[in-house]
């Protein structure tokens, strides 16, 4: 009986000891993972996982290093390029007074551009601010041509104020100071203000085409009325008004007479029932020996 109980009282406890038992190099470390278990599973990955990531680590620092250095632009456009996405052909279309360097200049492409980083939108504004042009068009046809369309503005006639020459449309607005001999046949208009009613002269000597080639320039006198400067040096005067009519007049007393091929200095046309004559200074002394002195070169009359 006692050693029976004895045994019971034993099993009785052996649960509270094992449970009291302190944790230690015993058998609860026998039950951790190893570190390097966990680590054995990088064992799985692909031969060529290490240069991937090798080189995917190089490729984003080159690209940092790149942007950084503010070659990003430069590296995507060849890299564009490359692909088949460079600038090879621009087709120009509407120009007559710019060339094809200025507008080159003004799209700002160089070697190496692609057309699908190219900035349509800024080439377009540099273009529409060049002198010559009135409205600009910039396409893109991938992959690798650009289509520029320009309207220009037409010249119209050469505006004189002082010294300074300026080319003018025909609404009088200027656009450009540079002047060659390419615009040599349009007509010279000369004093302030004298660009603004450019048209009316024009149109004026548009019908006398005999005359028109021999006009020089044409002088707005007090902003009211026009003379003529003709390519021999002679001065016409013309009305205020009726200007067509005094033109017309003119060009028959040329054809009956030769009164322009003639040594006279200018021709007053102001009044519309006269014509007056003023002869050079060499033509006048000669009348006057030949009149004996009773000789008239004619009044011009003041620049009114």
């Amino acid at each position: 009986m006692l050693s029976l109980g004895r045994k019971q009282k034993r099993d009785a406890f052996e649960p509270l000891e094992a449970e009291l038992a302190p944790r230690g190099r015993g058998v609860p470390r026998l039950h951790r993972q190893p570190v390097w278990r966990a680590a054995g599973r990088l064992a799985h990955l692909p031969n060529w996982a290490g240069s991937a990531a090798a080189l995917g680590f190089l490729t984003l620092t080159i690209s940092y290093g790149i942007v950084i250095g503010g070659h990003g632009r430069v590296v995507s456009d060849a890299l564009l390029s490359a692909a088949g996405f460079g600038i090879e052909a621009v087709k120009l279309s509407g120009q007559r007074e710019i060339n094809e360097f200025q507008i080159l200049e003004a799209l700002e492409i160089y070697d190496g551009s692609s057309l699908i980083l190219f900035d349509a939108d800024g080439a377009r504004e540099r273009l529409n601010e060049m002198a010559w042009v009135k409205n600009a068009s910039v396409m893109k046809f991938y992959p690798n041509t650009l289509q520029i369309r320009l309207e220009e503005k037409i010249p119209y006639v050469l505006w004189q104020r002082g010294d300074l020459v300026s080319i003018v449309n025909e609404a009088g607005d200027v656009i450009t100071d540079e002047v060659d001999g390419r615009y040599a046949n349009l007509l010279l208009v000369v004093n302030h203000g004298a660009q603004r009613r450019a048209a009316e002269i024009n149109g004026a000597l548009q019908t006398v085409p005999e005359l028109r080639p021999r006009v020089r320039a044409a002088f707005l006198i007090s902003d009211r009325r026009w003379d003529l400067k003709l390519e021999n040096g002679i001065s016409v005067r013309l009305p205020e008004e009726n200007m067509e009519a005094a033109l017309a007049e003119l060009v028959r007393m040329d054809e009956e007479s030769g009164l322009l091929a003639r040594d006279i200095k200018a021709i007053d046309m102001r009044l519309a029932d006269r014509v007056t004559v003023r002869l050079t200074d060499d033509a006048a002394e000669q009348r006057k020996v030949m009149t004996g002195g009773r000789g008239r070169s004619g009044n011009g009359g003041q620049d009114t």
